[in-house]
């Protein structure tokens, strides 16, 4: 697969970089929806949730543990923090490249995108 999350894997693309290992990389979101916004991101190209099979159980837990170690970093763990999946068309999925959004420093009460 060639998407943009791939070419940020690939350092093709430029990305405000906050934390990377062997298996998972997690970057700046370039429209923030709060004052953090960060998207990790898997370096095996998994389009969305509805593909991950059994052999990638240990991958999705370590997004949300390197979800948890980046708000820690960002010290914003204490008040609390959204993560989020988006899941296809439906829904709002805009890469086709499994990304969980990390998004806090600010009161997250409502919806990203009401109805």
């Amino acid at each position: 697969m060639d998407c943009i999350f791939c070419k940020i894997i690939k350092k093709e693309v430029p990305a405000d970089i906050v934390y990377e290992d062997e298996k998972i990389i997690a970057f700046k979101d370039i429209k923030p929806m709060a004052p953090v916004h960060i998207l990790i991101i898997p370096k095996k190209h998994i389009p969305a949730i509805t593909d991950i099979k059994e052999e990638d159980v240990e991958l999705m837990g370590r997004l949300i543990f390197v979800a948890k170690k980046i708000a820690d970093d960002l010290t914003i763990s204490k008040q609390g923090y959204k993560l989020l999946f988006r899941v296809k068309e439906h829904g709002g999925q805009e890469v086709n490249h499994i990304h969980l959004h990390l998004i806090g420093g600010a009161p997250l009460f409502e919806d990203i995108h009401p109805i």
